[in-house]
C-alpha cells in the first residue's frame, strides 16, 4: 500500500491523461475510450489510489470507514465489473467512505480466511464481486457484517444466505436472444459455456433452454461445449477442436457471455466458416470489443455502472439498517441486436 495520499492528479500523471478524462472513469459517467478506462483502473490500483483516496482526496482515515471489495479475479478488460466498481466507489466517496481492494489467494479461500490486512472491527461493510465459492460465502456471512454479493454461486438466487445481493437480469435477455434467432430461422441451436460457473451464467442456461421449450424446440446437448469453466475457453484453437467434433454445426450458438463469444467467432473463422450466413453468434456483457469485432456481436448490454451505483444505495442502507431483511435485486439488461445474428 502506498504511504502517502494518492490523488486524482497522481492517476493523471501516471497515465498520461487529463484529471478530467481519469474523473470520468472513476464518476462512471461520460465517454471514455476502453483502452484509456483500462489503463486509468489499472494504475489506480498499481498506485493505491482506491485503497486510500477514492472520492475524497483529503479525507483522513477513519475507522469504520473502509468497504472492503474481495475478489477472486479482479475484474479487468471486458468484464462488466470495470465500470461497476468504479462507479461503486465513487457513490461510497461521497458518503464518507474509502474502498479497500483484495484479491483473495487460493489458501485464503480453502481456510475461509479474510485477506490479511482486512481488520472486521475497521471495516463496514463487504461487496463480494467473482466470488462463486458458497463455502467461503456461507464464512464471510458468518461475520455478521453487512454484506453485499454482485452475482454469486450457482443458485445463489435461490439459497437462503444471510447477505444482500444484486444481479443483471439474465432470463428474459438470454430468451429474446434464442427468440430473434429462432425468428431467423435458426431450429438447431447450441449454447457455449459452463452453465453452473455462477449464478448468471446458470440463469442464461435456464433461460436458454426455457425458451427452446417454448418453440417446442429439442435441447440438444451433442450441439453444446459445456465444459468446466476451469477450461481453456479463451484458446480460440480449443474451440475449434470442439467444434469440429459436431457432427453439423448448429444454425445459432448462445455464448455465455462476449469474452467466449468472440473466441467462437474467432474459432469459426479459422474452419471457414461464415457469420451470420452459415452460423449465427451471440454474446452477453455489452464489451466494447463486442462492437469492434467483424462482424459485430449481437449481444446483451449490462449496466455496470448503474449497477454499481445500486449496488452503493444498497450496502449505504444495509450500514443504517442492519436489522432490515435481506433484499435481492435484478437490474434490467437490454439485447443489442448486430450483425452476428442478422442474416437475410
Amino acid at each position: 500500500m502506498a504511504l502517502r495520499r494518492v490523488t486524482i492528479q497522481d492517476v493523471a500523471d501516471a497515465c498520461g491523461l487529463s484529471r478530467n478524462t481519469v474523473s470520468k472513469v472513476f464518476n462512471g459517467r461520460g465517454a471514455v475510450q476502453d483502452s484509456n478506462r483500462q489503463l486509468v483502473l489499472k494504475t489506480a490500483q498499481e498506485l493505491g489510489y482506491f485503497q486510500l483516496a477514492f472520492g475524497k482526496e483529503t479525507q483522513p482515515e477513519l475507522s469504520l470507514k473502509n468497504i472492503a471489495l474481495l475478489t477472486r479475479h479482479m475484474p479487468v478488460d471486458d468484464h462488466f465489473g470495470t465500470s461497476l466498481i468504479p462507479a461503486f466507489a465513487a457513490q461510497l466517496g461521497r458518503a464518507g467512505y474509502t474502498l479497500m481492494m483484495y484479491e483473495l489467494s487460493d489458501e485464503e479461500l480453502r481456510q475461509g480466511a479474510l485477506p490479511a490486512h482486512v481488520n472486521p472491527e475497521q471495516t463496514a461493510a463487504i461487496l463480494g464481486i467473482e466470488l462463486f465459492d458458497r463455502a467461503y460465502l456461507e464464512k464471510i456471512c458468518a461475520l455478521k457484517l453487512p454484506i453485499l454479493l454482485v452475482d454469486g454461486c450457482c443458485g445463489a438466487a435461490t439459497t437462503l444466505m444471510p447477505c444482500d445481493w444484486i444481479s443483471m437480469e439474465n432470463l428474459a435477455s438470454t430468451r429474446a436472444l434464442v427468440e430473434h434467432l429462432i425468428g431467423k430461422g435458426a431450429r438447431r441451436i447450441g449454447f457455449i459455456g459452463d452453465p453452473y460457473h455462477c449464478n448468471s451464467f446458470h440463469e442464461r442456461w435456464i433461460g436458454f433452454y426455457s425458451a427452446l421449450a417454448n418453440a417446442e424446440l429439442p435441447l440438444d446437448k451433442t450441439l453444446c461445449i459445456l465444459y468446466p469453466d476451469t477450461a481453456p475457453y479463451g484458446d480460440a484453437g480449443w474451440l475449434a477442436e470442439r467444434l469440429r467434433r459436431i457432427p453439423q454445426l448448429p444454425d445459432a450458438l448462445i455464448c455465455v457471455n462476449d469474452f467466449i463469444a468472440i473466441r467462437v467467432m474467432t474459432a469459426l473463422k479459422q474452419l471457414g466458416v461464415a457469420i451470420p450466413e452459415q452460423i449465427m453468434v451471440t454474446g452477453f456483457d455489452g464489451t466494447a470489443q463486442s462492437a469492434a469485432i467483424e462482424p459485430s456481436l449481437t449481444t446483451v448490454q449490462i449496466p455496470g455502472a448503474e449497477i454499481g451505483r445500486i449496488a452503493a444505495d444498497m450496502l449505504l442502507n444495509r450500514i443504517a439498517n442492519p436489522c432490515r431483511p435481506p433484499i435481492s435485486v435484478y437490474a434490467k439488461t437490454t439485447p443489442i441486436w448486430r450483425e452476428s445474428t442478422n442474416r437475410k
